[in-house]
């Protein structure tokens, strides 16, 4: 399974990953397309040319109505869409809609509906436990029996790229006798995966771990970057709040979850057993590695395969109340840490509580300043033998506004 389009046979965005995207031309319509190489693929007047029934979804200006297909409808474009960029006889009509990236804007991917972002790794939880608990146990009682979470705001979900504002509140400091208001000092990024709902559930309605892959679409980068002063002073005793609900980055691009196939790898271990709604049957967790960058130098290296809770245990805990999903729901990881100190994906951890600046090349941080940008980059094993990448998250720190 070779394609013929210049440059992306044995790349990152070979036919093994194809993720989709909106994007726009000059003077155009925004509208659907799939990478390959460096190029965007133009679904929707290929699809009206061949006839394709559900070509009226490529129109969109957001991937929901695509997603709202299904598993069955979703894997058979995909077949389409290998076949259009393998076979030589379909050349001549498809290559003139293959448009190079650098000519197109992206635009946000999906329309968000609700967000709820998890805690799920066990390395990253139990480094914020020390910090702040030290003469605790690191972990919470409940940690261990199921997938922690809140409920975000899907409001200020926003692409990446986009310029991120000095979010402004309340602080008070050990030393502070009275609360302060002003700009957050501590602002800080969260390396996470976030997960799209395609089919959505009936109120009442339960995802066993077993149907995960039958409600969710794809994949894509994620950024929750925390105001951590803010949410210090916020959080007792409801969660984070205004601390959160700033920004959140996603890819302009999602990874359908086909793509992942090669990428699925065993849970490194739950212990205790987890209650029998969210036991996983095989492999669960997921091979992304993951790449941060601060002003272009890499800072940390999280590996989401040491994630403790799966995606199928959060989709699973996220409705066992009867809580619906609707398409274009996401939902994302939490931080991702690793087990040693350069796999560590907050500023938080990286500075152990802001006590020990770490290095951003010929610089220290502790904490973002204005004019910092933030690339999180991510791969996973391809079905090809090479690895494919999902989208980057980008976002530069403006400074706050009076």
């Amino acid at each position: 399974m070779t394609t013929w389009v210049p440059g992306a046979a044995g790349s990152a965005y070979d036919v093994d990953n194809l993720p989709y995207g909106v994007f726009v031309g000059t003077g155009e319509e925004p509208r659907i397309g799939a990478r390959i190489g460096d190029h965007v693929l133009d679904l929707a007047p290929v699809a009206a040319a061949g006839l394709l029934e559900v070509a009226h979804v490529f129109r969109h200006q957001a991937l929901n109505p695509l997603m709202a297909l299904g598993r069955a409808h979703n894997d058979a474009i995909r077949r389409w869409i290998v076949a259009l960029l393998t076979e030589e006889t379909g050349r001549a009509d498809v290559e003139p809609h293959l448009i190079p990236l650098a000519d197109v804007e992206m635009r946000m991917p999906i329309e968000v509906g609700d967000y709820v972002d998890f805690y799920a790794s066990e390395h990253h939880a139990s480094n914020v436990g020390t910090i702040f608990r030290p003469e605790q146990a690191p972990l919470l009682p409940n940690w261990k029996h199921l997938p922690v979470g809140y409920h975000g705001r899907s409001g200020t979900v926003v692409p990446s790229g986009t310029e991120i504002i000095r979010p402004m509140g309340q602080r008070k400091t050990p030393s502070d006798d009275e609360p302060v208001f002003g700009p957050s000092a501590r602002l800080d990024i969260e390396a996470e995966l976030g997960f799209v709902v395609g089919i959505g559930t009936e109120l009442g309605e339960r995802v066993t771990t077993g149907g995960f892959a039958d409600h969710t679409f794809g994949v894509m980068g994620l950024n929750d970057w925390s105001a951590r002063d803010i949410q210090a002073w916020e959080y007792v005793p409801l969660g984070p709040f205004l601390g959160k609900s700033f920004a959140t980055s996603i890819s302009t691009w999602v990874t359908p979850l086909a793509a992942l196939d090669a990428a699925w790898v065993e849970l490194p271990g739950q212990d205790p057993e987890p209650l029998p709604y969210l036991q996983v049957e095989g492999r669960a967790g997921l091979d992304i590695a993951i790449e941060v960058a601060v002003n272009g130098h890499v800072v940390s290296r999280p590996p989401y395969r040491s994630m403790y809770w799966s995606p199928a245990q959060m989709l699973a805990h996220l409705t066992v109340n009867g809580a619906s999903v609707r398409t274009g729901d996401l939902w994302a990881s939490g931080t991702v840490s690793g087990p040693v100190a350069e796999q560590r994906g907050s500023f938080l951890e990286l500075s152990w509580g802001w006590r020990e600046p770490f290095a951003v090349g010929d610089q220290e941080r502790l904490a973002l300043e204005d004019g910092d940008e933030v690339v999180l980059r991510y791969t996973a094993p391809g079905t090809l033998g090479g690895r494919i990448a999902l989208g980057e998250v980008t976002g530069r720190i403006a400074p706050a506004r009076p």
